[in-house]
């Protein structure tokens, strides 16, 4: 099956309310136009450097969205075109991005990553970091970014019942801050193995990449 057909069939088995993040970070430039030319839009990067390389190359009208780990000295290069901020794990990383974002006259919309996996490996916030943050002064002060909603992963594992468990925390805990931040929409949560799981779940978002593009390409 070519790009183009894995992802058509893709976006017929998920719900009208999930957003199809498609994962293209280590493919190349030709592979995300043949996805672009079938009609998809919104590709997501783990590097900002390459993702700001495609951005130069490809179509304007797509919408890159961060999903890796972002350092705070690298914000600078993705403030002017990126859509949306996935891993966003510190109070100092969402000053970094609101003051880039002000230099641009923008306002960029994030996710805030929660650590929901048991293996140690994962960035995020816990819950009560989560409640405190969005109670800090310094936090409610920033003017140019949005906070969309959560972003999560689950613990690479083949019991489905643990990333069953996992993605429901998550569920929990975006309902409760949906009090304290009534405009968070975004779940996004999911990705090739697990976002079946994750979709009933309530996952708003899904980021997949070996399923359309593939095994990835490391050197």
């Amino acid at each position: 099956m070519s790009i183009a057909e894995k992802l058509l069939q893709i976006k017929q088995e998920l719900p009208d309310h999930v957003t199809l993040v498609a994962v293209s970070k280590t493919k190349p430039v030709a592979d995300i136009q043949e996805a672009y030319d079938a009609g998809h839009r919104i590709f997501g990067e783990n590097k900002i450097q390459e993702m700001t390389q495609k951005w130069e190359k490809l179509p304007k009208d797509i919408h890159w969205h961060m999903i890796g780990h972002v350092q705070r000295n690298k914000v600078k290069y993705m403030a002017e075109f990126v859509s949306l901020i996935h891993g966003v794990d510190s109070l100092k990383l969402l000053k970094e991005i609101d003051k880039q974002a002000k230099k641009h006259n923008r306002n960029i919309p994030c996710l805030l990553q929660v650590h929901i996996a048991e293996e140690d490996t994962k960035f995020g916030f816990d819950e009560t970091e989560l409640v405190a943050l969005t109670k800090d002064p310094e936090f409610l002060q920033l003017e140019n970014i949005k906070i969309e909603g959560l972003m999560g992963m689950a613990t690479f594992t083949d019991d489905q019942k643990q990333v069953s468990r996992e993605f429901k925390s998550l569920k929990k805990l975006f309902d409760r801050l949906k009090q304290d931040l009534p405009d968070i929409k975004v779940l996004s949560m999911g990705m090739s193995g697990d976002y079946k799981i994750a979709i009933e779940e309530g996952s708003t978002m899904v980021r997949i990449g070996s399923s359309i593009f593939g095994a990835r390409n490391y050197n």
